[in-house]
C-alpha cells in the first residue's frame, strides 16, 4: 500500500509541474489552484509513505515519477521538443524507478 501511495504522489507531482507552466509565475488562477492542489496531494501522500518506506527508494521514484511523466506530458500535449536521446533518457528513467521500487523495502 506505501509504494502505491508514492505512484499515486508521482503522478500529482506531474500534475503539480504542468500546472505551475501553465500558470505562467502564478498569474493565471485556475492552473495556480490546481497546482497547489496537486502539490498538497503529492507531498501529503509521499509523507504518508514515508511512515513504512526507506526515505531513499521512495523519493526516488516519486521524482522520476514525476519527470518522466511531466517530460512524457510536455512532449505529447505542450509541443516540447521530441528526439530519441529524449526518450531513451525517459525510458532509463522508468527502468531506474522499477529497479529502485524493486529494491526498496516490501511494504
Amino acid at each position: 500500500m506505501a509504494w502505491l501511495l508514492v505512484v499515486v504522489a508521482g503522478f500529482l507531482e506531474t500534475g503539480f509541474a504542468v500546472c505551475l507552466k501553465l500558470s505562467h509565475g502564478f498569474t493565471r488562477l485556475w492552473p495556480t489552484v490546481a497546482f497547489c492542489i496537486f502539490a498538497l496531494g503529492s507531498f501529503g501522500l509521499l509523507t504518508l509513505s514515508l511512515k513504512k518506506l526507506d526515505v531513499g527508494p521512495a523519493y526516488a521514484v516519486w521524482t522520476g515519477i514525476g519527470a518522466a511523466g511531466t517530460a512524457i506530458y510536455g512532449m505529447i500535449f505542450l509541443d516540447d521538443l521530441v528526439s530519441t536521446l529524449k526518450i531513451v533518457s525517459i525510458s532509463l528513467v522508468i527502468i531506474g524507478v522499477i529497479g529502485l521500487q524493486l529494491s526498496g523495502s516490501s511494504q
